[in-house]
């Protein structure tokens, strides 16, 4: 027989006298709340509120959830405010104890920190619904346990920009996830990661809310964001699929997730027409066709007792006066036929950014994404293997072999001489999502310093020597690593006031040889022969050259017969210096509108270069004709922070 309710207080309350504490008056008034619940023949559900705890009510407590598996409580949600005074480590120990009958898990906007988040994300919990809103971590890696979950809440996680490999592969029950207005921005990546999800069926990275010509909206973004997490919007199935029930009376505000991030993705509203709207999702509708005629609700169990999302969204559409507002979209929702390729990508998914995806919808998007995102070359049902495309390569070649050169080398049907390249850069670049990574591992202890370690902010690969690397830090340091047993070949400190290297570049023709530049204007050519990798007998004045300032500098480049090298920065303006008399010989002014992040100097001709700026203009000058106006002009729609030449200078990437 269950264990009642009044027996469980009883026990926290001798479980307090053992441990001479006194009873928390937010665990009693958890304890009344659920008796209330019971005797209203409501669900049983137990409230925890992590932000009324401290550490010394964590052991009495911790007994009691123990024990929460063989009594009449039905659910218990766990909610943790936004100052809470309890250890991390002790949250996560009492949800654990908690095991099947931990229902909702909202730890929106807490205190935490990350280690918290990482310990969460590694050992899994046996929740249904996990809110997460405004979590600080740039790469999430859920790879514990979390069998029971069905509904993910990583809204406003404005630091989280990808997944790892792994992420999502112990979720088999997730229904709903929502990421709205993330950093997420990797189509390719993050389909790799949500393909692992068998049961995802709806999925959001933005919020659509339609409108009428008055501005009302069906559900607008106050109401967005003062609705319960149990009324998220993101689709039916937080009512339909979940049938989760949290108190009205909690409810979460969306407040500003700050956080130290480099980038900061403020709140996006984009507004379309009605009939653009359709245009776009699906352009072969004729005007008097309902959009939403096609739809299916029948899998949703408890479409008669509430009315979803979706419904909502069919009444709207009816009206053609109505508009639509995208709110809180993440950068991946901005790239080109975002929608076809989630859809396509995605067979299981029926709800995209809280719109439904119809029959049409995936004809469309299967058109789509078989004229753009070419998964095999020529319309191939299966991946081939490289070793499969070589042997029918050489096969091939041996079969044509004993021709003259007087006949012209002909291909049967399909095989161009591009066949095979297409062919096995399929196989190679469709085996996995991500690259293979290895860490390179740099630290003082090559020095005689074990607790020095560097923090990059700029490296090149030497262009001869390929198992050397320079790299610059934020603090000012030049450290030249052999990249390849991690040992550290050479070492410049930072000298002066604070400051960062943003410049480098190695000479060609005196491979020991590279520039400097750091962000308070500083330009130095350093010998790395007269630069031993530890601090002790070092002669600074040795091998190096000392330029002209250059104010706010990001960027140096040497051209190709080490003779100049250029100098850009924060300014519409670029440097030219001779190295071998150390002189700046002169300052070409307003290049471009405004600041010019990079500049480049062709591979082969000495007096080509190239220059990117923020004005949204990548332009090539020629030194010999006095860079007044560029010889090429190439815009962007966005701004251009690097520009590079192709090793046989034909083509500007």
């Amino acid at each position: 027989m269950a264990t009642d309710i009044h027996t469980l207080e009883q026990r926290y309350f001798d479980s307090c006298r053992r441990h001479d504490v006194l009873p928390n008056p937010a665990i009693l008034s958890g304890f009344f709340k659920a008796d209330v619940r019971k005797s209203q023949n409501e669900p049983c559900t137990l409230e925890i509120i992590l932000e009324y705890l401290k550490d010394i009510d964590f052991q009495p407590l911790l007994e009691v959830c123990m024990q929460i598996g063989a009594t009449e409580i039905e659910a218990v949600d766990v909610r943790s405010g936004t100052s809470c005074m309890l250890t991390g480590e002790f949250a996560l120990s009492l949800m654990h104890a908690i095991d099947q009958k931990l229902r909702v898990v909202d730890l929106h906007d807490s205190s935490f920190g990350k280690d918290f988040i990482r310990n969460l994300s590694q050992r899994g919990l046996m929740c249904e619904v996990l809110n997460l809103r405004s979590s600080r971590f740039r790469k999430l890696n859920m790879i514990g346990e979390f069998k029971r979950i069905h509904t993910l809440n990583l809204d406003y996680s404005t630091s989280l920009t990808s997944f790892k490999e792994d992420c999502f592969s112990c979720m088999p029950n997730l229904i709903c996830l929502s990421m709205c207005e993330t950093r997420v921005g990797n189509l390719w990546t993050t389909i790799a990661a949500l393909s692992k999800l068998p049961s995802l069926a709806e999925l959001r990275f933005q919020n659509w809310l339609c409108c009428d010509d008055t501005g009302n909206s069906s559900g607008s973004s106050d109401q967005d964001d003062k609705t319960d997490f149990s009324q998220l919007n993101i689709c039916s199935s937080f009512g339909a699929y979940g049938n989760v029930v949290i108190n009205p009376d909690s409810q979460i505000l969306v407040e500003d997730s700050s956080d130290d991030s480099e980038v900061d993705f403020s709140i996006q509203h984009r507004e379309y027409d009605y009939l653009e709207l359709l245009s776009n999702l699906v352009p072969q509708l004729d005007g008097e066709i309902d959009l939403w005629n096609e739809v299916s609700f029948d899998a949703f169990s408890n479409q008669n007792e509430e009315e979803s999302s979706a419904g909502v969204l069919a009444r709207c559409t009816a009206d053609v006066s109505l508009k639509y507002i995208s709110c809180h979209a993440s950068p991946i929702c901005f790239e080109k036929h975002y929608r076809d390729y989630m859809i396509a990508s995605l067979p299981k998914l029926k709800f995209l950014d809280n719109l439904p995806i119809r029959k049409v919808d995936r004809e469309r998007a299967t058109i789509t994404y078989s004229q753009y995102f070419e998964h095999l070359p020529y319309g191939r049902k299966h991946k081939e293997s490289v070793v499969s495309i070589l042997q029918q390569r050489e096969i091939k070649a041996s079969q044509t072999r004993g021709k003259t050169s007087r006949h012209k080398t002909s291909y049967p049907s399909g095989m161009s001489q591009y066949f095979y390249t297409r062919s096995l850069c399929a196989a190679k670049v469709g085996s996995s999502a991500w690259p293979c990574l290895h860490t390179l591992t740099v630290s003082g202890n090559h020095m005689g310093d074990e607790n020095r370690s560097f923090r990059p902010r700029q490296f090149e690969y030497h262009p001869s020597i390929s198992c050397l690397m320079v790299f610059g830090t934020l603090d000012g340091e030049i450290v030249v690593v052999n990249h390849e047993n991690e040992n550290i070949v050479s070492y410049i400190p930072s000298f002066g006031a604070m400051n960062s290297v943003l410049g480098l570049c190695w000479l060609k023709k005196y491979p020991s040889k590279l520039i400097a530049g750091s962000d308070n204007g500083s330009l130095k050519l350093y010998d790395i022969r007269h630069m031993p990798p530890s601090i002790r007998g070092m002669h600074y004045g040795a091998g190096t050259v000392t330029f002209d300032e250059f104010d706010q500098l990001t960027s140096v480049h040497v051209n190709s017969m080490d003779e100049l090298f250029l100098a850009s920065g924060y300014s519409k303006n670029i440097a030219l210096y001779d190295i071998n008399s150390g002189r700046r010989l002169q300052v070409f002014a307003d290049m471009h509108k405004e600041h010019i992040n990079v500049v480049k100097f062709s591979n082969h001709s000495p007096s080509i270069f190239a220059t990117s700026s923020f004005d949204q203009d990548v332009k090539l000058w020629d030194l010999r004709q006095k860079p007044i106006q560029p010889c090429y002009t190439a815009s962007s729609s966005k701004g251009n922070v690097m520009v590079c030449f192709s090793p046989d200078d034909h083509y500007l990437l």
